[in-house]
């Protein structure tokens, strides 16, 4: 039996329900003006003069649709594929993309390169930077004072081979292997490509609660009064968390104070705070043989009750954003992912201030952009 085609009431039909059902793609469209970004993102993605005029191969993908297809990747943390079929499988995805049924779906390849190109650019930051400038105009300035605190982002390990740990020239196996770890790159790999651009050279392994990561970090600078990711930096995970703090701290915030675990503690530390002005509430760290005070305890316990939050930030990015798993290769990718991880974070909290306040104090008049229906391509 053939399937009946479906018409335009039954396609309104089906987005209604999904707005009966709350479609949370729905808010993040309704939150960001998305326009915006355009100039930027055509300034990295837009082919040169001569190639536009040629009317030879497929006409290149709009560029705010190809930024909210990296934002969906970003948002459940998909695969190239995988966004390729959920753009082909879920009405809500057309829907935020602006597609019809007949629209011209982005696939794997292009999701790849348009997010390539960003990354070669270092344009994520600045896609940032521009949103922050957004946040505050929509009257969420930082406030309250500053949290710092990193997250482990694991990549996939890529092991070496009998062969590659085989003692080359006078290298033995075992310092062979360690070399690599060092990110240091063989001599004879040098006329091997293909095997480069497999190994992560730039990705470290790091201990935490006693068990092996090997990845990145995710250094980030919350704001206490509206749970923002302000400042972010990344880095390989061997990276220790108090040498990301010069990248983190800013004097924009309107509160003084700086929260953060023992990590963070040291005399540099405080000197640097005490530079720019900033009041350090950071957690004390016993030592062998002298265990904290009662009195130093309770003054940890009220420090957590601020720097809980930023525990917030990161587990919502790795339970309601489908994990932080980056499956790339090299740090600069890296940066590009858990960038747009990061912004795609500051958009969806955006919605869920806006729904607790729709008029925060302080926003600009008429600052409510007016919503641009994406194009069709």
């Amino acid at each position: 039996m053939a399937m009946a085609q479906m018409g335009f009431f039954d396609l309104s039909d089906r987005y209604a329900s999904l707005d009966a059902k709350k479609d949370p793609l729905a808010e993040l469209d309704a939150v960001v003006p998305w326009e915006d970004f355009r100039p930027a993102l055509e300034l990295v993605w837009r082919k040169p003069e001569a190639e536009r005029r040629s009317r030879a191969g497929r006409k290149p993908m709009d560029a705010v649709l190809m930024f909210k297809a990296l934002i969906l990747a970003a948002l459940y943390n998909l695969s190239d594929d995988q966004i390729e079929y959920q753009f082909l499988d879920r009405l809500s995805f057309m829907r935020f993309l602006g597609l019809g049924l007949d629209g011209r779906v982005p696939d794997a390849k292009t999701v790849w390169l348009y997010r390539e190109a960003l990354a070669q650019a270092g344009m994520v930051e600045a896609l940032f930077r521009q949103f922050d400038g957004h946040l505050a105009r929509q009257g969420y300035i930082a406030r309250g004072g500053q949290i710092l605190d990193a997250s482990i982002v694991r990549v996939p390990i890529s092991r070496n081979t009998r062969d590659e740990s085989e003692p080359a020239n006078a290298i033995g196996s075992r310092e062979r292997a360690n070399a690599i770890k060092q990110g240091e790159v063989p001599e004879d790999w040098s006329d091997k490509p293909a095997k480069r651009s497999q190994k992560d050279t730039d990705a470290r392994w790091t201990k935490k609660h006693g068990k092996s990561h090997f990845g990145y970090k995710n250094h980030v600078n919350v704001d206490r009064k509206h749970k923002l990711i302000r400042r972010y930096h990344v880095s390989d995970a061997a990276l220790h968390d108090s040498q990301a703090v010069d990248h983190l701290l800013m004097p924009g915030n309107t509160g003084s104070g700086v929260w953060a675990d023992a990590a963070y503690r040291s005399e540099e530390m405080e000197g640097k705070l005490l530079a720019r002005d900033l009041k350090g509430h950071i957690h004390r760290k016993g030592r062998r043989g002298k265990p904290l005070g009662v009195r130093a305890r309770g003054s940890n316990r009220t420090k957590s009750t601020v720097r809980s939050r930023v525990e917030h930030v990161f587990g919502a990015q790795s339970n309601d954003m489908g994990g932080t798993l980056v499956r790339t290769i090299g740090l600069m990718r890296a940066r590009a992912k858990i960038g747009l991880k990061n912004l795609v974070y500051n958009m969806r909290r955006l919605g869920q201030l806006r729904r607790l306040n729709p008029n925060p104090p302080g926003s600009t008049a008429n600052s409510g952009f007016r919503r641009v229906a994406p194009r069709r391509t």
